[in-house]
C-alpha cells in the first residue's frame, strides 16, 4: 500500500467507509481511549479541528482497549462519550487494535511508515498521532503526551502544500 486512501474502516456506527473519501485533505489518525491521562487530548483534538477543518483537517479517532483496558464501552457508549464530554464532531471509528496479530490493516500500514522511537513499529499507549499530507502519505507520528495544539505548525505547512 502506498497511500492511507487504499484503506477503509468501519465507522462508530457500523458503518464502512473509504479513506478515499478524504484524498485531498490533511488527516490525523489517532488511537483513542475515554478512561486514559490523556483522554482529555479530545478537547484538543476538537479545537484543532474547529480550527482548521474548513481548510481540509480532518481527524479520525480510532478507539482501543489495548492498552490498561482504558476503552472497554462499546462503540455506541464511546460515542455518547466522545460527544457528551467533548463535543466531539470529528469522525470516529469502530474500535480496532492496533498491535499485534489483530492489528487493523490501517495502523499496521502507520506504524511501517512512520516507525517510532529507535525503529519500533508498535504503538506504546493511547493517544498515538499520525499526520498525513494532502497526497495521502504519512508525513510524521507523534507520542501520546504530544499535546495536539503542538501539532498546529505541521498541519499549518501541511495544508500549506499543493
Amino acid at each position: 500500500m502506498s497511500d492511507i486512501y487504499q484503506f477503509s474502516a468501519v465507522n462508530i456506527h457500523g458503518e464502512p467507509i473509504s479513506l478515499a473519501q478524504f484524498r485531498g485533505k490533511v488527516i490525523m489518525v489517532v488511537n483513542t481511549a475515554s478512561r486514559c491521562g490523556f483522554t482529555p487530548q479530545y478537547r484538543g483534538l476538537e479545537a484543532l479541528y474547529q480550527t482548521y477543518k474548513s481548510r481540509g483537517l480532518e481527524i479520525l479517532g480510532f478507539p482501543c482497549n489495548q492498552f490498561g483496558q482504558q476503552e472497554p464501552g462499546s462503540n455506541r457508549e464511546i460515542a455518547g462519550f466522545c460527544e457528551t464530554n467533548y463535543g466531539v464532531s470529528f469522525p470516529m471509528f469502530a474500535k480496532v487494535e492496533v498491535n499485534g496479530a489483530d492489528a487493523d490493516p490501517l495502523f499496521r500500514y502507520l506504524k511501517a511508515a512512520a516507525p517510532g522511537l529507535l525503529g519500533s513499529q508498535s504503538i506504546k499507549w493511547n493517544f498515538c498521532k499520525f499526520l498525513i499530507g494532502r497526497d495521502g502519505t504519512v508525513y510524521k507520528r507523534y507520542a501520546p503526551f504530544v499535546a495536539p495544539s503542538a501539532l498546529s505548525q505541521d498541519i499549518e505547512r501541511l495544508l500549506a502544500a499543493a
